[in-house]
């Protein structure tokens, strides 16, 4: 999963409420690697995202409904391409690029997306990178090809990593579009917005979705709903009590957590045994991103 982000004020002291927001958040989002795992087969990528967004969507559109605020024409704007981008299209190239990548290793390529967000930061906005950055980088993509070629423990181009990678990326232009939003309307406003509007592409898959549902074992619709309530109605919710109580780039440091979670939730419930080569590409792509955040701020 990836962050919708503010600007808030941090706290000195221990926020013991933050950190079981943010606790409650990683293990939710790292969960959702793995049952979005299990879902497939029974439904392919289109129909999973469109189970699992267009149910989140009634649900925001409900929040919406009575809580209503509405975006100027600028705003809404916005909105609108980074939810087709963070929702529709991130959904389904991650569920596409899971049918062959294992939970954890996915975890990691889809974390390199703060990498992404620093260069487009960098060319759209004139942010400075420098050459740590540019090694940041370079060790993050170097860990993801490990890991596109690590499959079974052997050098077997995976071509699905790529496109958990362009998930990666759409989630970075999202959060670059939504960064003004933000500072003009409620996290969990905006986090609704997207939700509602991001959907909509999927509205045509609903009918073959709502029959291969009918059709799935109960397993896959129990899954569906886990990812529908936890990781993405919770796991949001959690996340902007986070992002209200921590500044944003405290709070972001914690999802460091997210890959290794769901590298141990995979393994125990679906007996995923990261490779050698794997777990080295997984390690160097969360250094790259490491990188490339301490060193930008300085």
């Amino acid at each position: 999963m990836t962050a919708i982000t503010g600007d808030t004020g941090a706290k000195s002291r221990f926020d013991v409420v933050a950190f079981l927001a943010i606790v409650v958040t990683i293990v939710f989002w790292a969960s959702s690697f793995v049952v979005i795992r299990v879902c497939l087969g029974p439904l392919t990528p289109v129909e999973l995202a469109t189970a699992r967004y267009v149910t989140a969507g009634l649900i925001a559109f409900g929040y919406l409904a009575f809580r209503w605020i509405a975006p100027s024409r600028q705003d809404f704007l916005r909105i609108s391409v980074a939810a087709v981008l963070f929702i529709a299209a991130y959904a389904v190239l991650l569920n596409t690029g899971e049918q062959t990548v294992p939970a954890g290793p996915a975890s990691f390529i889809i974390n390199t997306m703060p990498v992404f967000t620093a260069l487009i930061a960098t060319f759209v906005l004139g942010e400075r990178f420098g050459h740590w950055g540019w090694f940041g980088t370079a060790v993050s993509f170097g860990g993801v090809a490990l890991i596109a070629v690590g499959a079974d423990g052997g050098f077997g181009l995976d071509p699905n990593a790529v496109l958990i990678l362009g998930a990666a990326l759409c989630s970075a232009v999202a959060s670059v579009l939504q960064k003004p939003v933000l500072g003009r309307m409620p996290a969990l406003t905006v986090t609704a917005w997207v939700l509602l509007i991001g959907s909509v592409p999927l509205f045509p898959a609903v009918p073959t979705t709502v029959k291969a549902l009918i059709a799935a074992p109960a397993i896959v619709n129990w899954s569906v709903a886990y990812l529908v309530i936890f990781p993405t109605a919770i796991g949001y919710v959690t996340w902007a009590i986070a992002l209200k109580r921590l500044s944003a780039a405290r709070a972001t440091n914690f999802l460091y957590g997210v890959p290794p979670t769901a590298t141990l939730v995979g393994f125990l419930w679906l007996g995923e045994t990261p490779s050698l080569i794997g777990a080295i590409g997984g390690a160097m792509a969360i250094l790259g991103v490491v990188v490339v955040n301490v060193m930008r701020r300085r």
